[in-house]
């Protein structure tokens, strides 16, 4: 995306002349919020001329606001909660909150299921359950929902393992890695470029790699397979209950493929639980 609008104005802010100042104390807090307005309206906000907006804009080096505008809209979609944040806050009464708070959830889980890939999700299904081994990878809130998956799958099969791994590097792993093994690739909004090269370095090896992505994120050189989820709504931060849902019907999907041997799996287990007192 290149360098944000909010950095841009960091770098500036020093030397600004006070007319400049203005605006830019104005969109410095609530970045997004140029999205929404003109040139002029945003000048008239911030109680100077539309010539000093023109000025601000090229000095922060766009050629026109427009540019400045879109760079704003961009961050929003790409998800930054910098830029999602609102001078508007809602003052609804908590019951209409809640509600409102359901219903985005509800909206993201139809969503999500409504355009699922059933031929993508059944033939995942199958390579996770005959792979040799099965590495899940996933970065940032990306992290956690492969951990989610990741301790689904370890009931009923081996050879799983959570990446990255503290104090680890992915080399040392993905070196090990063929067409016998698969990789699923957790990479939902605000994914870092290690998630990219992680998966064309597996696919040159001829690893197979499945994709769990959200609706607007462009696909992955090599993925092989990909499910998306629905995860934005206008909000601060991301919705993650259809990930979640998504990531339990492939687990248990997993399970019944498996069937006698992947029961067998979670009976030792559960013995095993039973003979170390795990569980109160």
């Amino acid at each position: 995306m290149g360098e944000s609008l909010q950095h841009r104005i960091e770098r500036h802010y020093a030397s600004l002349p006070e007319s400049e100042r203005k605006i830019a104390d104005l969109v410095r807090d609530f970045p997004g919020e140029i999205a929404a307005y003109s040139a002029t309206e945003l000048a008239a906000l911030a109680g100077v001329s539309k010539a000093a907006m023109t000025r601000l804009v090229r000095r922060l080096g766009y050629d026109s606001f427009e540019e400045a505008r879109r760079a704003a809209r961009d961050a929003r979609t790409a998800g930054s909660p910098l830029y999602l944040l609102s001078k508007e806050l809602p003052e609804a009464p908590f019951a209409e909150r809640l509600q409102a708070h359901l219903a985005g959830d509800l909206e993201t889980l139809n969503a999500t299921f409504e355009e699922l890939d059933e031929a993508a999700f059944e033939t995942v299904v199958a390579a996770t359950a005959a792979a040799r081994r099965v590495v899940v990878l996933g970065y940032r809130n990306s992290h956690y929902l492969a951990g989610y998956l990741r301790w689904q799958l370890i009931q009923v099969r081996g050879a799983v393992q959570l990446l990255p791994a503290a104090g680890e590097t992915l080399a040392e792993h993905l070196a090990d890695l063929g067409p016998e093994d698969l990789l699923i690739a957790v990479g939902l909004r605000r994914r870092p470029a290690a998630l990219a090269e992680a998966v064309a370095k597996a696919a040159e090896a001829g690893v197979p790699v499945a994709l769990v992505a959200d609706r607007g994120a462009p696909p992955l050189a090599g993925a092989r397979w990909s499910l998306r989820c629905a995860t934005r709504r206008e909000a601060l931060f991301d919705r993650y209950a259809a990930a979640m849902s998504l990531l339990h019907l492939l687990a248990v999907a997993v399970v019944e493929r498996l069937g006698k041997p992947g029961r067998r799996r979670l009976e030792r287990i559960e013995a095993l639980h039973e003979d170390f007192h795990d569980f109160g």
